[in-house]
């Protein structure tokens, strides 16, 4: 099973979209194995952001993550990594196909609700940033004889 990190924004937060997120994911058949809502400061938003520093709105993304607080998550399941991409959708809102959750709820890019690890490596670094060890969960989930083969 992969891991993977999934964070409602601070958009998606204000708007009270934290139990659409986590119950798309649930439905889905993924399971929470760690989770924690905090106010991300400025040494860990650039840290996390780290892959965009030289970019022209690094600092715009900083800014936003700070602006409030968020819900982080560990994910797990099969392929969560790209099954996690699928739900949430497309980047830019716009582009993203209805029933995704930015399909659903996001219309500009800067506020787009929810991040999610793009890959293996994003995702554990990511949630390296966020978790200790000993904040995930590691359980058996009743029913999981009903989502895999």
């Amino acid at each position: 099973m992969e891991r993977t990190f999934v964070m409602v924004k601070p958009d998606g937060v204000q708007r009270g979209l934290i139990g659409e997120v986590i119950s798309r994911l649930e439905r889905k058949g993924l399971k929470i194995v760690a989770m924690k809502m905090l106010w991300i400061q400025e040494e860990l938003a650039r840290e996390h952001y780290m892959e965009h520093a030289e970019k022209p709105f690094f600092q715009a993304l900083v800014d936003y993550i700070t602006s409030g607080p968020v819900v982080a998550m560990v994910v797990e399941g099969k392929e969560a990594v790209k099954v996690v991409r699928t739900l949430i959708g497309a980047t830019n809102p716009i582009e993203a196909a209805p029933g995704t959750v930015r399909g659903d709820f996001g219309m500009d890019i800067g506020r787009n609700v929810v991040h999610a690890s793009d890959s293996l490596e994003s995702a554990e670094r990511e949630i390296s940033l966020f978790f200790n060890a000993d904040e995930i969960v590691d359980y058996s989930k009743s029913g999981e004889e009903w989502l895999y083969e």
